[in-house]
């Protein structure tokens, strides 16, 4: 949910406006992550003395602050080190005492920002308070920078400790997620990041080529530092008693050909977003990686050798382009994504269908179908929209496989301790791949040795790293908080891996080709709905505008598509919105029905439609006028009803078609209300927190 970017320039004369631009320029590209206050740190202009300014509200209302200071904008610095944050409110209110950065003293001494949650905060504060130090906010991430002074002010007089080893004694002490930065007066031009259950990246950007593309993995083997599953002896934060044994190597990667350091810039961040713009190298930071940058180097330390993670991080080049992070002509991200899909869904099947010959073809599970069709019940793991991206695909699942099929919201999995066995296969799907329940929900079925796949949008998340296999959905970048494009091609991707998972299965072959023949026209027929986009406008002005509640009916495949369309309208218009699926429509929902109640009632051409005839004669027997999306050429919906025509396609990808509609009518409806499309109140993009 929070933002991280940081910046640091090594032997490149930058003024401090341009430092401060670029930290609120890597802000602005994080904003489609929800966020309710933002703040940057940067040096002062004595030695020393850092400014840190925060603000609550949007990136503009920092950049205004900023820009009210009484400080030379025009002062250059060789060599430079910041950092900015977009706050989520987890601990403490929205304000500016506990936005961050956050800083050890009055002084600064050492400034922290923080994605994630210290679970054992309120212990490490009750014990600083009572050594003497100070609280300002009411934050986890205060006792972060405390912490760290207050191992910098208890080392003996000959340790001499590293930025690198007190921040090894910091983490060693903490308990949660987190993706922390730190900076320091006493480490001037330096900035540590280290990351546990919260993604962090390094970009990297200098004139000449790098001589390799990978960094060596540093390991210590001190005890008194290392990660151990009792606290030292003495109680918390005792005293370290030396240094750590760290093996200083070189990083080759950022030599120049004479040997020596080369002018280079770093920009660390939560999101590839916030980089791409500068630089499409990459390195992801692993969980338990400490990365220390120093004199125009980047090392990466791990204190551990056996704990079975690669000992190099390769250099990555971004794919996603800075064209594709913004709107371009459309008013909102919500509305370009909406109209990308026609695009996005070809892109995610391009490559993998073959419309010839019929088949499909994942690369990514090629070596474990034979294990995934051999187990005894696939699980599917996901939150929110991913979630029912799953509940569209679990009858086709079925279907075509004949392996049972359960789907878990991840949170509730994990509260139940679902068994899971060695023989299970689970699949996770997660837009972000940084989703934190589901990352969780993914560990914990790792543990109990199950075949993990993952279904995720972005390289190189935590998803697409743990899982031994998965798909990339090739969605494109999705800044809007309320997902489009990402559902239709979650969608696709599932319907994709049933279909390569029944290729043995003789007897499926014509209901695989018919599907296969769906997915080739179905741009097409996503063009045509989008072309409805005006009626659908005026439908919303008109009839749902002024609506308090709305509820949405369907059954069979279009259960899911009430699911999502009602979580599309509530989560950005405001509107109370509640998916019913029509079978169950005599038990309890039936009650809500009269005049003034709004339906929308899917009723599309297959095997259920009678029994959603059923549901409408019910809905209209109670005088309730429903909105009925139907297919093209449905003669038998009396006119008497408000309808949205959408194409007829085969069964199972018909509610690729019927969601889209939905989509439209809450971008509709949130823009009437006028509220902020793309970033809905109290909700973010990216959920990296319980």
């Amino acid at each position: 949910m929070c933002g991280i970017f940081a910046y640091l320039n090594y032997l490149i004369a930058k003024d401090r406006r341009t430092i401060i631009d670029t930290l609120t320029s890597g802000l602005s590209r994080l904003e489609y992550r929800g966020y309710d206050s933002a703040g940057l740190a940067i040096d002062g202009d004595d030695s020393g003395v850092v400014l840190i300014y925060k603000q609550v509200g949007k990136v503009a209302a920092l950049k205004k602050l900023v820009a009210e200071a009484t400080v030379d904008f025009e002062k250059e610095f060789v060599s430079h080190c910041g950092m900015a944050h977009t706050r989520w409110a987890t601990h403490g209110e929205p304000s500016p005492t506990n936005s961050h950065p956050h800083r050890s003293d009055p002084k600064g001494e050492f400034t922290v920002v923080h994605n994630g949650i210290i679970t054992n905060y309120k212990e490490l504060k009750t014990v600083l308070e009572k050594k003497g130090y100070m609280f300002e906010s009411e934050t986890d991430t205060e006792a972060v920078a405390k912490l760290a002074k207050y191992l910098y002010d208890t080392q003996k007089s000959n340790e001499n400790l590293s930025f690198t080893a007190l921040v090894k004694g910091v983490i060693k002490e903490l308990e949660g997620a987190f993706a922390l930065i730190f900076k320091s007066v006493h480490f001037p031009n330096e900035i540590v990041a280290t990351r546990r259950g919260s993604p962090l990246l390094v970009g990297v950007k200098t004139e000449k080529k790098l001589k390799v593309d990978f960094v060596d993995v540093e390991f210590g083997t001190d005890s008194a530092f290392a990660p151990t599953e009792e606290k030292v002896e003495g109680g918390l934060l005792s005293p370290t008693d030396g240094h750590p044994k760290l093996r200083r190597s070189q990083s080759r990667a950022f030599l120049s050909e004479d040997g020596l350091p080369q002018p280079i810039e770093y920009f660390l961040a939560s999101d590839p977003s916030a980089i791409v713009e500068h630089t499409k190298r990459v390195l992801y930071l692993e969980d338990d990686d400490i990365g220390h940058i120093c004199d125009g180097e980047l090392h990466i330390h791990r204190l551990r050798r056996d704990d079975g993670i690669s000992a190099v991080r390769s250099i990555q080049t971004l794919e996603i382009e800075l064209a594709e992070i913004m709107k371009g002509s459309f008013d909102h991200f919500m509305q370009k994504e909406i109209y990308e899909q026609p695009e996005s869904v070809v892109n995610t099947m391009r490559g993998r269908v073959n419309f010839e010959s019929h088949k499909v073809t994942l690369g990514g599970l090629k070596a474990y179908l034979a294990t995934i069709r051999r187990c005894r019940r696939i699980v599917f793991c996901a939150c929110g929209t991913s979630y029912h991206s799953c509940v569209a695909t679990r009858a086709i699942f079925e279907e075509l496989t004949e392996i049972p099929v359960s789907v878990e919201l991840a949170s509730d999995f994990l509260d139940r301790k679902t068994p899971i066995f060695r023989d299970d296969v689970c699949v996770f799907v997660s837009q972000s791949g940084e989703t934190a329940d589901t990352i969780l929900a993914l560990r914990y079925s790792l543990e109990r040795g199950a075949l993990c796949l993952g279904i995720t949008n972005t390289v190189g998340s935590t998803i697409s790293r743990e899982t031994h296999c998965g798909v990339h959905i090739n969605a494109g970048p999705e800044i809007g908080v309320a997902s489009t494009k990402a559902y239709t091609s979650q969608f696709i991707a599932l319907v994709m891996m049933a279909i390569q998972l029944s290729e043995d299965r003789s007897s499926m072959t014509q209901r695989r080709n018919d599907i296969i023949e769906a997915l080739r026209k179905l741009s097409d027929h996503i063009k045509q709905v989008l072309n409805s986009d005006k009626e659908l406008h005026q439908l919303a002005k008109d009839v749902l505008y002024k609506e308090k509640s709305l509820l949405i009916m369907g059954r069979g495949f279009q259960n899911a598509t009430c699911l999502e369309g009602a979580l599309k309208i509530k989560e950005v218009s405001y509107m109370h919105s509640e998916g019913i699926l029509a079978g169950e429509l005599k038990h309890g929902p039936l009650a809500l029905i009269d005049e003034n109640m709004p339906v929308i009632l899917i009723m599309t051409k297959d095997s259920l439609y009678p029994k959603v005839q059923s549901a409408l004669q019910q809905v209209t027997a109670r005088k309730g006028q429903p909105i009925i999306i139907c297919n093209d050429g449905d003669e038998g919906i009396s006119s008497q009803y408000k309808t949205i025509r959408v194409p007829q396609t085969v069964d199972c990808l018909q509610g690729l078609l019927t969601i889209i509609p939905l989509q439209l009518l809450s971008y509709h409806l949130a823009v009437l209300h006028g509220v902020d499309v793309d970033f809905p109140r109290n909700l973010a993009k990216s959920v990296t927190v319980e």
